[in-house]
């Protein structure tokens, strides 16, 4: 038997059917999600495999900060250079830290050198910090990514620069909503600086102090600079991928990801990015409804008649920009509810629906235990539901 429970919120949650949508995008691939709730607003080609190039670096960085976050290591801390490390021995055209011989540096520097000037050398040296070798890092990118449900990822080094890495635009945008869930300060630390300055005097030789032959470099990603809300992520670039560009951005509570892959210029990766993010903005918005308290639930042949009921994490999800129509909520129970009832089970959905039909739902659960009534009790409670149960049938 099914208990319905229906109020009245004030949204409409139907999305463009795909052949709908009025973006055209260059690039080889492209997504765009909305970063909260991981709803797809458009995509293209988005499970072609494309090398990632330099939006690898991310995953480094993800590594380095679980690493912070489990208490393994610190931002403060001064890192070994190690000469795989120096900006000299790094492959030809790669985008550079500049790390060098005698210096001192801490881990949150190699970090923003990651996120700004996209250093291959900062990303050596933090794979080095975290493993034995390159490999072994690489192979620690590829177990988080397995964790992280990323199936086509893979990963062979850490800074981007050999075509042998591959990521999917699909799996790199539900990465970034991963990595920005877990790391909400990278945003402002790192991935919005627009500049760049190192080597300073404190990471030099004592020696080198007056000349320590500073270099001054901005931030690859321009959205930073020219979109209203952007606070990150990457850009990246090799021969075998074509230019490749993640970002990020908030308006008035509702974050998207972009991801481009693949584009056959920054000018037209750029322009793909700003489309999406354009149509973004203008036809979607996060929907955070405010529910009420869930009603207790009859229970029968129990210690008491009623249970509590909770939800295990807010509601959320995307609607179209314009919504003003209304959407109701119904509590769906699966079934009577028979003591003894065990306290985290869940008895139902909350079920959000319009005119068109369901739109989402979310599991809902008891917050208390209840056990076995007496004899008596459950007597009662049998004559009682016989009599409900009758009633119901013949209306």
């Amino acid at each position: 038997m099914k208990l319905f429970l229906t109020v009245a919120l004030f949204c409409v949650v139907v999305l463009l059917p795909a052949e709908d949508v009025p973006v055209e995008i260059q690039s080889r691939s492209a997504i765009l999600i909305d970063a909260t709730t991981g709803s797809i607003l458009f995509s293209k080609n988005p499970e072609e495999e494309i090398p990632p190039a330099s939006l690898t670096k991310l995953m480094t960085i993800h590594i380095a900060l679980s690493e912070v976050q489990s208490g393994n290591a610190s931002l403060d801390e001064i890192i070994e250079l190690p000469p795989a490390s120096w900006a000299i021995n790094q492959p030809p055209h790669s985008s550079l830290m500049f790390l060098a011989q005698g210096q001192t540096v801490t881990l949150q520097e190699l970090l923003v050198g990651l996120a700004v000037p996209s250093g291959n050398d900062a990303a050596v040296a933090v794979a080095l910090r975290f493993a034995p070798t390159v490999a072994d890092f690489a192979e620690r990118m590829n177990a988080e990514a397995r964790t992280m449900g990323l199936e086509k990822t893979h990963f062979v080094e850490p800074s981007g620069i050999s075509e042998f890495n591959i990521t999917t635009a699909g799996e790199y945008a539900r990465f970034c909503s991963e990595y920005i869930h877990l790391h909400p300060e990278t945003l402002a630390d790192y991935h919005s600086i627009k500049q760049f300055s190192y080597p300073k005097q404190s990471n030099v030789p004592e020696r080198n102090r007056n000349r320590p032959g500073t270099i001054v470099q901005t931030n690859h990603n321009p959205f930073i600079r020219t979109f209203d809300g952007a606070d990150g992520l990457k850009t990246g670039y090799i021969d075998e991928s074509g230019y490749n560009i993640a970002v990020t951005a908030e308006r008035n509570d509702t974050r998207l990801i972009a991801i481009v892959l693949g584009g056959r210029s920054t000018r037209i990766r750029d322009a793909d990015c700003q489309i999406l993010l354009d149509y973004g903005f203008a036809n979607y918005k996060t929907f955070r409804p405010e529910i009420a308290e869930l009603e207790p639930q009859r229970v029968w042949f129990g210690e008491k008649d009623w249970v509590e009921l909770a939800l295990v994490e807010p509601v959320i999800f995307t609607v179209p920009a314009s919504a003003v129509e209304p959407v109701q909520i119904r509590l769906e129970v699966f079934d009577t509810l028979k003591a003894p009832v065990l306290i985290d089970a869940q008895i139902g959905d909350l079920v959000f629906f319009d005119e068109y039909g369901e739109v989402v739902r979310t599991p809902v659960f008891t917050k208390e235990s209840v056990g076995r009534g007496g004899f008596f009790k459950r007597f009662f409670d049998h004559v009682r539901l016989f009599f409900l149960n009758l009633f119901t049938k013949k209306n």
